[in-house]
């Protein structure tokens, strides 16, 4: 593809799109998204349910996290070793995991072994049993995965950095919690979180593969469709943002390590913002695209003071995040972070070049073909769609997008948001 051309309309056709991707609401509103591929003897089942993080009180915090991977420890139907075996004996897969909005599913498996993956998903998600020996089990491995957690300097920086730009926010505090919160949860702890926040108000499943939408819509329907929960509770409003007013910097040290890890950023904008593809354009520059772009450029190649270093821009429902990360020595951070804030100073001075935007541009466009390939990653795209309310057309619309934005446009929004005086800076190493 040449730069900047427009994506093929045969391409674009070939994308998810109104007259291929089936939406329907059931009765006791639950979503269902699907889409035929019957080039691939699977089926994907991914979705979602209003059961997050932000209903963790303090004292137990991770225990929507907790409540999620217990799910597949056992119903009242099948305890831990049956739905595993089940599972393992038609080569299919599930699992759960949890954000602060919703606690999300994951399965695949062949076409003919759907009904059996959907009656798992269901019987897991409606009837959880939380047997205390599993809880147990499963209690000692999130234990460690916390131990691991406090060692890894990529990960308490990371988790230092959220505390920093998201003071007094739900988004400040780990998903997974603490140690002394998941030593205090208990087995009706998790048993009374799951009556009151899985339901079906929010729910949303996509099929993709080969199914047809009305067999997926019927599935849906004979195994949720009477599923309903008068206790489940809406989920909690977030409260409002307060920005850093200046720069602050907060260490953690680690003793013994070799490496230490530095986040290096803001608070951010989130994914229904209008300023989001450009902002995403101007992050590729910045952090992304080629050897990690610019911030790769400067800090890792040329001056060799990082094992690496890039720039992420995390949006969701609320706001987000504009970060650069990197791992360098510990004798090199202070060099590191004055490279790291010289380029930002230059990238919401300069803008970005017609050339570096015209690549960007099509590197968005000539990879999202690409990200669509694969029944997971159209069920992916559904579930955005649908969670950052987007429109069945959007993928089709993309290239649209991408091509519209100007260098004018990810300068402005740079401005906005990357402002070089209001950083928080963290770091975690020796």
């Amino acid at each position: 593809m040449n730069r900047g051309q427009p994506l093929a309309t045969s391409i674009r056709d070939s994308l998810p799109g109104p007259d291929d991707i089936s939406r329907d609401v059931l009765p006791n509103g639950i979503v269902v998204l699907s889409r035929a591929n019957f080039n691939s003897p699977s089926v994907v089942v991914s979705g979602y349910v209003t059961a997050g993080s932000l209903f963790d009180p303090e004292p137990k915090l991770g225990l929507a996290f907790f409540t999620a991977l217990g799910l597949l420890r056992g119903t009242g139907q099948r305890d831990f070793q049956q739905i595993y075996n089940q599972l393992e004996s038609v080569g299919a897969s599930l699992s759960f995991n949890t954000g602060a909005h919703t606690a999300g599913f994951s399965g695949r498996c062949l076409r003919v072994d759907l009904p059996l993956l959907m009656g798992i998903l269901c019987d897991v998600l409606r009837q959880p049993a939380f047997p205390e020996n599993q809880v147990e089990r499963l209690r000692a491995q999130l234990l460690t995965g916390l131990a691991i957690r406090a060692q890894n300097t990529a990960d308490m920086a990371s988790l230092t950095f959220d505390e920093m730009i998201f003071a007094n926010h739900p988004y400040s505090l780990p998903e997974d919690g603490w140690p002394d919160t998941v030593r205090a949860t208990t087995r009706d702890d998790l048993a009374d979180f799951h009556r009151k926040a899985y339901g079906p108000r929010g729910m949303v499943i996509s099929l993709v593969g080969a199914v047809d939408p009305r067999q997926a819509v019927k599935l849906v329907m004979d195994l949720f469709g009477n599923w309903s929960n008068p206790a489940q509770e809406e989920v909690p409003e977030l409260p409002p943002l307060q920005p850093l007013k200046k720069t602050a910097t907060r260490r953690v040290t680690i003793p013994g390590k070799a490496q230490a890890d530095l986040v290096v950023g803001v608070s951010g904008l989130s994914r229904r913002d209008p300023d989001y593809i450009p902002a995403s354009l101007g992050n590729s520059i910045l952090g992304q695209f080629g050897m990690m772009g610019r911030i790769g450029d400067v800090v890792r190649e040329k001056s060799g003071l990082a094992y690496y270093a890039y720039s992420t821009l995390n949006a969701g429902i609320g706001p987000g995040s504009w970060e650069i990360s990197a791992g360098v020595n510990p004798a090199n951070v202070d060099k590191a972070i004055k490279l790291i804030r010289t380029e930002i100073t230059r990238f919401v001075e300069r803008g970005v070049t017609d050339e570096e935007l015209a690549d960007s541009q099509a590197n968005f466009i000539g990879r999202l073909p690409l990200s669509l390939e694969s029944n997971a990653g159209v069920a992916g795209a559904l579930l955005n769609m649908e969670r950052f309310e987007l429109g069945l057309d959007y993928y089709r619309r993309y290239p649209d997008f991408i091509h519209a934005v100007t260098p004018d446009a990810v300068l402005e929004t740079a401005r906005k948001y990357l402002q070089a005086k209001k950083l928080a800076i963290a770091i975690a190493g020796p």
